[in-house]
């Protein structure tokens, strides 16, 4: 659909051919002007987010500023679903993929914007950004549901790639100006599904069909999604299976190796927005009595070689009151013992202690403490 100032010549294009005729339909016409507010808006939102990495905020495509974008997507890797949690940290291990990765999903969210605020095959931005939206809310829906605008955001950003994907580009669009150069378009079965306001090459029936199981799927995503990571839609608003909003470290592998208590540690819930703090560790046994002991000064000062991290983005690093860890840092520590544990020590069990005072336990095997002290008493 077209603006006024040519709804002369589609009318004369409506009497010479009956495809074109469509675009001189008064519900078509009145549809298309209501899109254009829905298209310009979509599309601007997707040309903001690739804009702002490649123009005002060139520090996101930055391997070595703060802002860089594999930040971001440890961020998410936590909360990530439908194996996205693997996918990010396949790529965040493999620098050259990441690299890769990040820059063509930029340039093609900037691509598919600049094509939707034009109106340019405008059902195929809309398929694209749809994509987006969806691994987006994969990816990060767990941290968004926190921010309500970036949840609606992203929830909104759905319906309007699905209606623009049903109706076309609208009014005051590139797909019709190439219409009314070149009317033939009109009788190409890929132009009417890739651009423009014609209607679908689709029976009125097969059309409604589409488009009720577009709201279907559409919807039951939004509102399924919504009601995983927080409930309130068929039982009562919970802080979800990866909290945005409570830090909760993993703590694994706890073990007695050597002079040192090595353990493996992974920020799996909790702000992206600031680290946490981790002031103290302990061993006790299974009468609650402490075997060994590391304030929040003791573990300031470990040596880095201490601390193997898995990534090169957010990790776990001694900062001035114990450690510090950012979202997703995952990490193998090694805790120096003052003096041996006892061989015999029942249920022992390491504690990290965070500065709001929750304690992240592992049962601690002692197996090597037990074989050294068996080779003692054979010698």
């Amino acid at each position: 659909m077209t603006d006024a100032g040519t709804l002369a010549t589609m009318n004369r294009a409506a009497r010479e051919s009956p495809v074109v005729g469509a675009l001189d339909d008064a519900h078509w016409r009145g549809a298309a002007l209501g899109l254009l507010t829905v298209r310009v808006v979509h599309g601007f939102i997707y040309w903001g987010g690739g804009s702002r990495r490649f123009i005002y905020d060139p520090e996101k495509l930055d391997p070595s500023a703060h802002n860089w974008m594999a930040n971001k997507l440890q961020d998410a890797m936590p909360g990530a679903l439908f194996g996205t949690d693997q996918a990010i940290s396949f790529m965040l291990k493999h620098f050259d993929l990441l690299y890769a990765t990040i820059i063509v999903f930029s340039a093609a969210e900037l691509l598919a914007g600049m094509m939707l605020i034009a109106g340019f095959m405008t059902r195929a931005a809309a398929c694209a950004s749809l994509g987006f939206s969806i691994a987006l809310m994969v990816m990060f829906g767990w941290i968004g549901a926190v921010c309500l605008e970036g949840w609606t955001m992203a929830a909104c950003n759905i319906a309007m790639a699905c209606t623009l994907m049903l109706n076309g580009s609208g009014a005051y669009s590139l797909d019709n100006l190439l219409l009314r150069r070149r009317p033939h378009l009109a009788t190409h079965r890929w132009f009417r599904w890739t651009g423009g306001s014609l209607p679908l090459p689709l029976s009125e029936g097969t059309f409604q069909k589409l488009a009720l199981l577009g709201f279907f799927l559409a919807t039951t995503f939004v509102v399924g999604l919504y009601s995983h990571y927080r409930g309130a839609v068929l039982t009562s608003f919970h802080p979800g299976p990866v909290s945005p909003s409570v830090t909760h470290f993993s703590v694994e592998n706890a073990r007695v190796s050597g002079n040192f208590v090595s353990l493996h540690a992974y920020l799996d819930a909790g702000t992206p927005e600031a680290p946490a703090f981790i002031v103290e560790a302990a061993v006790q046994d299974g009468s609650g009595k402490i075997l060994a002991h590391w304030d929040a000064a003791e573990l300031a000062s470990l040596p880095p070689d201490h601390i193997e991290n898995e990534y090169a983005y957010n990790q776990i690093v001694p900062g001035p009151h114990g450690l510090i860890a950012r979202m997703g840092a995952k990490a193998e520590i090694r805790l120096p013992l003052e003096h041996s544990l006892p061989a015999a020590a029942p249920n022992a069990v390491i504690s990290l202690i965070a500065v709001d005072g929750q304690s992240f336990r592992a049962d601690l095997n002692m197996d090597n403490v037990n074989s050294s002290s068996r080779a003692e008493e054979q010698r």
